[in-house]
C-alpha cells in the first residue's frame, strides 16, 4: 500500500494547496468561485486557507523527509476534521455537490491517516 498512500497524499496535497492559496490569498477569486465565501467572515476564509496550506505540507513533508513521520497522520486527521465541518456546513446550505466533494476528500484522508498511523502493526 506504500505506493497508493503516496498517490493519495500527493493528490490531496495538491488539492488542499491550491484551494488553500485561493482561500488565504485570493479572496476576490474565492468569492467568485465559492458561493459560501460571501456568507462567512473574510478572516475565517483566510484562516481556513492557511489551515489547508499547512495540512497540504503536512501530508507530504514529514513522511518524505522521515522527520516526525507521524505528523502526516496528524495532518490527515486535522484536515479530516475540517472536511467533517465542511460537509455539515454545505449540507445545511443545501450545497450537495460541495458536500459530496468534501466527503470524497474525507475518505481519502481517512485512508492516508490509517496507513500512516504509527501504531499500525506491520
Amino acid at each position: 500500500m506504500d505506493g497508493l498512500d503516496w498517490v493519495f497524499s500527493a493528490v490531496l496535497a495538491v488539492v488542499f494547496l491550491i484551494v488553500g492559496v485561493v482561500h488565504a490569498f485570493r479572496y476576490d477569486v474565492a468569492r467568485k468561485r465559492f458561493p459560501w465565501v460571501e456568507d462567512v467572515p473574510r478572516v475565517l476564509v483566510t484562516v481556513i486557507g492557511i489551515v489547508e496550506i499547512l495540512g497540504a505540507v503536512g501530508l507530504i513533508l514529514p513522511a518524505a523527509t522521515g522527520i516526525y513521520p507521524w505528523l502526516t497522520a496528524v495532518a490527515a486527521i486535522a484536515l479530516g476534521i475540517l472536511m467533517i465541518m465542511a460537509i455539515q456546513f454545505h449540507l445545511r446550505r443545501r450545497e450537495n455537490t460541495e458536500a459530496t466533494l468534501s466527503l470524497v476528500l474525507l475518505a481519502f484522508l481517512i485512508f492516508v491517516a490509517y496507513v500512516r498511523w504509527p501504531l499500525l502493526p506491520s
